[in-house]
């Protein structure tokens, strides 16, 4: 028995002690990366609301980067700025306000995402929910005349047509057609022209989130770097244009003016920033890819009801937060079997 063992040794098993993965990929470089997807959106911003959407980026980034700074030296803690992720916060949440918001309503808000939402559950990592938008659904509660209350675009209209339109002259477009289907004035094709200015982003509406094409290309950045991952942000937006497109509205799901409806609502408001940059957030996202799925999914119904069916014109900001709540759960029940592992039954 010796003998064969001796003849046919077994190889031996090299232990290392974990992380057994490692990748160069920090904190740090990721909100670089980021910063840099996000810079598009800056410049349309600053394109089509001139300086003043600098001057209320640069208020919202430096309240939350001077906040965190402040608890950390009030609590002894060591000095997270440096990680960039406040600045992230303070950027993402100044895309989500509108251009002429008062810049201490900016500040207030960026102050309550760092620390009430941030900074109090411990930091970095342990928030719940996206301290960006749980900050502009503190500036809604509080102040919802200010942060309805949105300005045409330097360079085109509210509605993003050049001639004028019954009843469309001081509306965003999401506005518009919750009032056109309130109303019974809902006219698609009246629609079809906009979608154009939607892409470009020459539209009345929240600062960074106006232009679909400029966060389309942030997104490419991201999705190239594996920063985030396709799930989310495809089957969020899959589930606002399949349910757009179904209900459109029209009585017909396979006539021209049917599929208007789904890209202008795709396009339009903020769920493109909310699907990319807000739902893809991998701290309050699922970390499993079924849940990624059903949150995105989630996401995309919430919105469709809110916006057919709710108060607000555009509800990313709540369907986002709401299913910030849901995570846990998504992520105790779908994750995948281990290595081995038998289901009851076999």
């Amino acid at each position: 028995m010796n003998e064969s063992v001796s003849e046919s040794p077994q190889p031996l098993l090299h232990l290392s002690t974990p992380p057994h993965i490692r990748q160069s990929e920090s904190v740090h470089t990721i909100m670089l990366s980021v910063l840099i997807a996000l810079i598009p959106a800056f410049v349309a911003s600053v394109v089509f609301f001139g300086m003043r959407a600098l001057v209320l980026t640069l208020v919202c980034t430096a309240a939350a980067v001077g906040t965190e700074a402040l608890l950390c030296i009030l609590f002894r803690k060591q000095l997270s700025t440096s990680d960039l992720s406040a600045v992230v916060t303070g950027l993402l949440f100044a895309f989500t306000l509108p251009p002429h918001l008062p810049f201490w309503m900016g500040a207030a808000g960026s102050v309550f995402a760092i620390a009430v939402v941030k900074m109090a559950f411990g930091g970095l990592g342990n928030n719940l929910i996206n301290p960006a938008l749980a900050a502009r659904a503190f500036l809604m509660v509080s102040f919802p005349a200010a942060m309805t209350s949105f300005t045409a675009p330097a360079h085109g209209t509210m509605f993003g047509l050049s001639r004028a339109l019954d009843g469309v002259t001081e509306a965003t477009p999401l506005v518009y057609f919750k009032n056109a289907l309130a109303t019974g004035n809902f006219h698609p094709l009246d629609l079809q022209d906009t979608i154009g200015s939607l892409l470009v982003g020459n539209v009345g509406g929240s600062l960074g989130a106006t232009s679909g094409l400029a966060i389309l290309l942030g997104a490419i950045f991201l999705l190239y770097k594996g920063i985030i991952r396709f799930r989310t942000p495809f089957f969020f937006i899959g589930s606002v244009f399949l349910l757009s497109w179904i209900f459109n509205g029209t009585g017909d799901v396979f006539s021209t003016e049917a599929f208007i409806v789904p890209l202008y609502q795709g396009l339009g408001g903020g769920v493109m920033l909310g699907a990319f940059f807000l739902a893809a957030d991998p701290v309050t996202s699922p970390m499993t890819p079924w849940g990624r799925i059903l949150f995105g999914i989630g996401c995309g119904v919430i919105t469709f009801l809110i916006r057919r069916y709710g108060g607000y014109a555009d509800g990313v900001c709540w369907a986002i937060l709401l299913m910030n709540f849901c995570v846990p759960i998504l992520d105790r029940y779908c994750r995948p079997r281990r290595y081995g592992e038998r289901k009851k039954r076999e």
